[in-house]
């Protein structure tokens, strides 16, 4: 008796759990779904990543925040590229960080937001691409809060080897950076 009465317990308990699993499902007639054009944001955006300018060995900065905050490429910068697995600051990078952070606090810049993305070549799991740039844009934030600006005001991000089109050393190179980009509101 007991046994029996334990299984139909079981049996409802069951029953009650698994009929939250499936969701009801009502007929209705597909609607066709009106087009949106991009916020003007994400339109910005995206020029933004498509205009980035190498300024150091491994940094690149949108071409606004270099109008804006009269920021020039290192004279020895060569393409945007950390080392393999690394995540280090050269002193060129760090020679133009101290001019972005001083625009950020004093100059065209006061008060506005940067995006900070790391990024990293196709070899490596998905994973560890992600942590690794993730790495890099930790990098640049803790220079540049150490230089004084506000953690509100940096915005780490990292995409890994997401956008990553490297197919050789070469190339691969290139792909290792962080793109520093004006945060669109």
């Amino acid at each position: 008796m007991k046994t029996a009465l334990f299984a139909l317990i079981v049996g409802l308990g069951t029953l009650g759990a698994c009929s939250h699993d499936k969701p009801k499902t009502v007929a209705t007639t597909p609607q066709p779904t009106p087009k949106k054009a991009a916020p003007a944001a994400d339109t910005k955006q995206l020029e933004q990543v498509t205009t980035n300018t190498q300024v150091s060995p491994n940094l690149a900065l949108s071409g606004d925040i270099m109008t804006m905050c009269g920021i020039k490429a290192a004279a020895t910068a060569a393409p945007p590229q950390f080392d393999y697995d690394k995540d280090s600051l050269t002193p060129d990078d760090r020679t133009v960080l101290d001019q972005l952070a001083t625009c950020m606090m004093t100059g065209a810049l006061k008060g506005k937001a940067v995006s900070l993305v790391g990024r990293a070549d196709a070899r490596g799991t998905e994973e560890y691409n992600l942590s690794l740039g993730s790495r890099r844009s930790d990098a640049v934030t803790g220079y540049l809060t150490h230089l004084g600006v506000g953690e509100p005001f940096l915005l780490a991000t990292t995409r890994g080897a997401l956008d990553a089109t490297g197919t050789d050393e070469a190339s691969y190179a290139k792909d290792r950076r962080v793109d520093i980009l004006l945060k669109v509101n």
